[in-house]
């Protein structure tokens, strides 16, 4: 059942180094992927979709005859960077990034609450948890947002997981959304020249998660917190507050407000 698809599916997988690469990257669970190769299930429109525009084929060509496809494959033109190119660019530059990027970064590993006016609840002030620490010689961190729909519902959490680099005296975190893959965010902090770190100030940039997934750019304190702490505490006091909500330090609700001073041509970090 399904052989034609299984056998031209097994042939693309040889264009890559492993199934298990092939896998990973199509965020496809291994042993299910194992059937499709085995001709033992086909998969829904949306994954045959994804396979299709991963491997650079369309939806009928897969299906044809293995013959015909495996001829199609032959005389179709190569491409100028392989996958394996492609991914080994990739993370060249990445790793170029972390190692020019992770020197003084120790001293600001550990957790953080985050504050900034959320872009998906507007009149809102949002409160996060952040973690940065240091594995396999790169500074990466989490970020962990709870929300709460509506009152009396149970909260729910998106974490962000990236990098963090620092660069000339300013602070870069990058980071993705991990559960959805729709948003990618960035955040530039100054870094703190005192000997005792209690906060740094930035600018956010990213999307507001709703329909509308409108680019906002934001203000932004991270309030240091130390690199050991009850993290089922801290998560309970992060979400959503009222901008004058007296829970949050007036210093910082003065510091997230997105105003702008006459004269200013730009939306700019302010110390």
């Amino acid at each position: 059942m399904h052989e034609d698809f299984a056998q031209n599916l097994r042939l693309l997988c040889t264009y890559y180094k492993s199934i298990a690469e092939v896998c990973r990257r199509l965020n496809i669970n291994r042993p299910q992927f194992n059937r499709y190769l085995g001709g033992q299930y086909k998969p829904s429109a949306n994954t045959l979709r994804r396979i299709c525009e991963f491997f650079g084929v369309e939806v009928h060509e897969i299906l044809l005859p293995h013959g015909q496809f495996e001829r199609l494959v032959q005389v179709r033109p190569q491409s100028s960077s392989t996958p394996d190119s492609t991914t080994s660019q990739a993370c060249s530059h990445l790793d170029q990034l972390s190692r020019i990027g992770s020197h003084g970064l120790e001293r600001y590993l550990g957790y953080y609450f985050e504050y900034y006016l959320s872009m998906s609840t507007p009149g809102k002030l949002l409160r996060n948890l952040v973690c940065l620490e240091s594995h396999d010689g790169q500074v990466v961190f989490q970020r962990t947002e709870r929300m709460r729909p509506h009152a009396g519902e149970p909260a729910c959490h998106n974490r962000y997981q990236g990098i963090a680099c620092l660069l000339s005296d300013r602070l870069f975190l990058t980071d993705y959304e991990t559960l959805n893959h729709h948003e990618i965010t960035q955040t530039i902090l100054f870094p703190s020249f005192r000997n005792r770190i209690s906060r740094l100030t930035g600018l956010k940039i990213g999307v507001s998660d709703n329909s509308e997934r409108m680019p906002c750019c934001a203000r932004v304190v991270y309030e240091y917190l130390g690199q050991e702490i009850r993290i089922r505490k801290a998560l309970a006091l992060c979400g959503l507050y009222d901008v004058d909500d007296p829970a949050i330090e007036q210093s910082i609700r003065n510091s997230v407000r997105n105003d702008m001073s006459v004269g200013e041509m730009l939306f700019r970090a302010r110390h």
